[in-house]
């Protein structure tokens, strides 16, 4: 067949283009499929700040033109396309994007995953304007003032004890009445004067004009209705990777999330994992950039290897 490329990249986040901007730089002429949506959770994130290089910080969607560009200009070739079906047990992989097909000898998976919601009135319409999913990445805007976290799990007790650096108050909200988080965590969440913790209660909506102001809440013991003041809420409900067309042909822990030693290899020959689709640990642009980086290292060594 000669129409067989050497690598076949999906997903266009920080990975995904960062494992481009490698390959294309040895020569392999990469393909990626970025998807309709292209440019991960960052083309939703207004100013990035703990990016290397960017002193003044710079807004997510530019960050993300930026390294497109890169890839492009050293040869990588991007679709705008999803990937409709694919079969990667077989020495020549098949990538379909609807009725097209394409072949290559490696893949690598960057294809990330997307904040899980509450889907709630306001949600969106907040969304980086005082709603976020990354104490992380937006705590420092939230300076001297008051969020809500969203959550009872050790993500959202480790979310919460976070932004007490920054705000003067944290509420964290979780619906049952007790948490779900470590035993451990939940006693230095407890031992922070900053944080009150507010159970059996339901967030019904995000209020605001231009930005987030309050939060109406409801009480699913005592049926109550009330309104929270606060600058901010922060999801911490968890994240749903973007396996699903993979179709469970590669391994996935029981979250969904890719299972790959050392961050990179499946265990199929020839297809590689990067970013958040394997990592839901650290989620930042920074560490799926350098799990690029590595997919395509490992990717390159693999294809001169045959």
């Amino acid at each position: 067949m000669d129409n067989v490329r050497e690598i076949i990249i999906i997903g266009s986040g920080p990975a995904g283009l960062t494992a481009a901007v490698y390959a294309a730089r040895a020569r392999l002429n990469p393909l990626v499929i970025a998807g309709t949506v292209w440019g991960g959770q960052l083309m939703t994130t207004t100013l990035v700040e703990n990016y290397p290089g960017f002193p003044e910080g710079i807004d997510g969607p530019d960050l993300m033109e930026n390294i497109r560009k890169q890839a492009e200009n050293f040869g990588t070739e991007i679709i705008n396309e999803d990937v409709t079906k694919i079969l990667l047990n077989q020495e020549i992989k098949e990538v379909h994007v609807g009725s097209k097909v394409y072949y290559a000898k490696s893949v690598i998976v960057a294809t990330g995953a997307s904040p899980r919601m509450l889907s709630i009135p306001g949600e969106q319409e907040f969304w980086t304007k005082g709603v976020s999913s990354c104490a992380t990445c937006d705590g420092a805007f939230f300076r001297n003032k008051v969020v809500v976290v969203v959550g009872g799990g050790d993500s959202a007790v480790e979310e919460a004890t976070f932004l007490t650096r920054f705000a003067t108050k944290v509420y964290l909200i979780h619906r049952r009445d007790e948490l779900r988080a470590s035993k451990i965590m939940q006693e230095r969440l407890f031992g922070n004067e900053k944080v009150e913790v507010i159970l059996n209660t339901e967030i019904k909506e995000v209020l605001g004009t231009t930005k987030v102001t309050a939060l109406k809440l409801f009480n699913n013991v005592t049926n109550e209705e009330s309104e929270l003041p606060t600058d901010g809420l922060f999801l911490a409900i968890g994240h749903i990777p973007n396996t699903a067309f993979l179709d469970e042909q590669l391994e996935l822990n029981p979250e969904k999330y890719l299972i790959a030693d050392h961050g990179v290899y499946t265990g199929i020959d020839g297809v590689f994992v990067a970013g958040d689709v394997e990592d839901h640990i650290y989620r930042q642009a920074i560490t799926a950039a350098g799990a690029g980086c590595k997919a395509a290292i490992t990717a390159e060594r693999w294809l001169q290897s045959l």
